[in-house]
């Protein structure tokens, strides 16, 4: 089953001699299950890609389809809702609620989406052990926190509930090596049972971890491959 298909998208920024496209004319379907990684320098429209595959941004043409659903016939009350259900978001940056613990940081999309507080405290610790953070961990705030345990924390709140497409931004920039390895590996489990997902990354290291790699340049689609190296190797090797 498609979960994310962008139908000849393009992305113009500005207007007459000031626009610029960011984004030209791209195709591109992901299926339930499948993990692919976006490469390509910076300024060709990964990041673009990533804004409008999730419903940030919106089209100048063209479709953005997520489990069928044109995301433009959404009005902006049904599209915050699709978020919140469907899509979960893994930025560099982590995006945690200072004033929040890690729990209501990750119970924060089923709360917001009207799950009673017990139940949603109940899925956010379960998710936050599914990424390896224990009930003392969840009960500490952002800045009492390591880079990777926060960013784990971002994992468990972009993967509670029923989330069928997993965007993430270059989510490995501020962790050292090993993190990033188990972060990568999360995201690759995660779609393992049967998510989609789409990885903005420089690092072909990483892109390793995806099922195919889509390459962009100046806003189009030059390339696609298999990954380089081999996903289920790296996977061997984390494990091992």
């Amino acid at each position: 089953m498609t979960v994310l298909h962008l139908k000849g998208v393009s992305r113009v920024h500005g207007s007459g001699e000031n626009a610029v496209n960011a984004l030209i004319d791209t195709d591109l379907q992901i299926a339930a299950g499948e993990f692919v990684a976006i490469m390509g320098p910076s300024g060709s429209g990964k990041s673009t890609l990533l804004n409008l595959a999730g419903g940030l941004d919106a089209p100048t043409s063209g479709e953005v389809l997520v489990e069928g659903i044109v995301l433009a016939s959404l009005n902006k009350k049904k599209l915050a809702a699709m978020r919140r259900r469907s899509v979960g978001y893994v930025f560099q940056d982590y995006n945690l609620v200072p004033s929040l613990t890690a729990a209501e940081n990750a119970a924060l999309p089923l709360e917001l989406d009207g799950t009673g507080t017990g139940k949603a405290r109940k899925l956010a610790l379960a998710a936050l052990e599914e990424v390896g953070l224990d009930a003392k961990q969840a009960d500490r705030f952002p800045d009492e926190l390591s880079g990777g345990q926060a960013q784990r924390v971002a994992i468990a709140r972009a993967l509670i509930g029923d989330r069928r497409l997993v965007l993430a931004d270059e989510p490995t920039g501020a962790l050292d090596s090993t993190t990033g390895e188990e972060v990568l590996k999360l995201l690759r489990r995660r779609c393992d049972a049967g998510a989609a997902g789409l990885l903005v990354t420089h690092d072909a290291r990483h892109a390793g971890w995806a099922d195919r790699v889509v390459f962009l340049r100046d806003g189009r689609v030059v390339d696609t491959s298999a990954p380089l190296p081999d996903a289920e190797t790296l996977l061997e090797g984390a494990e091992s």
